[in-house]
C-alpha cells in the first residue's frame, strides 16, 4: 500500500471544497511565502482563511500584501461562489496542522489532534462515556499515513485519513 501523497492540498484537514490550495500556492510562493492552509466556512457569514509562513515569520504588512494578491486573483478566477470573508493569518504558536508532513516536521511537539469520529477501540474519556475522539500529547513522527502521539495513557496510532483538526499545543 502506498502512503497518502504529501503536500499542500492533501488531506481530510485541509477543507478546501474549490481547491485553492493549488491556485494560491504558486502566488503564495512568488511573495516568498508558504501556504500552509487553507481553511474554507461556509454560511452566511461565508469565510475564506489562509496560513503563511516564511523563514523570518509573517508581519501584518506581509498578510495584507498577501490578501490584495489574493484578492486581485479571486476577483478574476471566482471560483467561490457567493459572498465571504477572507482572512489571511500567520499560523500563530498555536499552529493549525494540515499536511501530514506537518505531524513529522513538528515531532516532540505537544499538539491536539480531533478525529473525525473515536478512534475504534479506544476507551472513553469518562466511564460510561463515548469513545475519545479528541486527543492531546506530543507528536511522534509519522509512519506511512499514520501519525504517532505520546500520551499520558500511552502511545497512539491516529490515521491521517480520519483526522478532522489538529493544531500545536504552545505550553508556557
Amino acid at each position: 500500500m502506498n502512503a497518502p501523497k504529501m503536500g499542500p492540498g492533501i488531506g481530510p484537514l485541509h477543507q478546501d471544497p474549490f481547491n485553492l490550495t493549488d491556485m494560491l500556492a504558486p502566488l503564495a510562493r512568488d511573495l516568498g511565502f508558504d501556504l500552509i492552509g487553507v481553511e474554507y466556512q461556509p454560511g452566511t457569514r461565508a469565510r475564506l482563511r489562509l496560513y503563511i509562513d516564511s523563514q523570518t515569520g509573517i508581519t501584518v504588512d506581509d498578510c495584507a500584501d498577501m490578501s490584495r494578491a489574493v484578492s486581485a486573483l479571486l476577483d478574476v478566477e471566482d471560483p467561490i461562489p457567493g459572498k465571504y470573508t477572507l482572512e489571511v493569518s500567520s499560523p500563530g504558536l498555536d499552529r493549525p496542522l494540515f499536511r501530514l508532513e506537518d505531524f513529522a516536521r513538528y515531532t516532540g511537539q505537544r499538539a491536539r489532534i480531533r478525529l473525525q469520529r473515536p478512534l475504534p477501540g479506544s476507551a472513553p474519556a469518562v466511564p460510561g462515556g463515548r469513545p475519545q475522539r479528541n486527543f492531546l500529547g506530543v507528536l511522534a513522527g509519522v509512519e506511512g499515513g499514520v501519525v504517532l502521539l505520546e500520551t499520558e495513557t500511552g502511545p497512539l496510532r491516529l490515521p491521517y485519513a480520519d483526522i478532522d483538526k489538529a493544531h500545536l499545543e504552545p505550553e508556557f
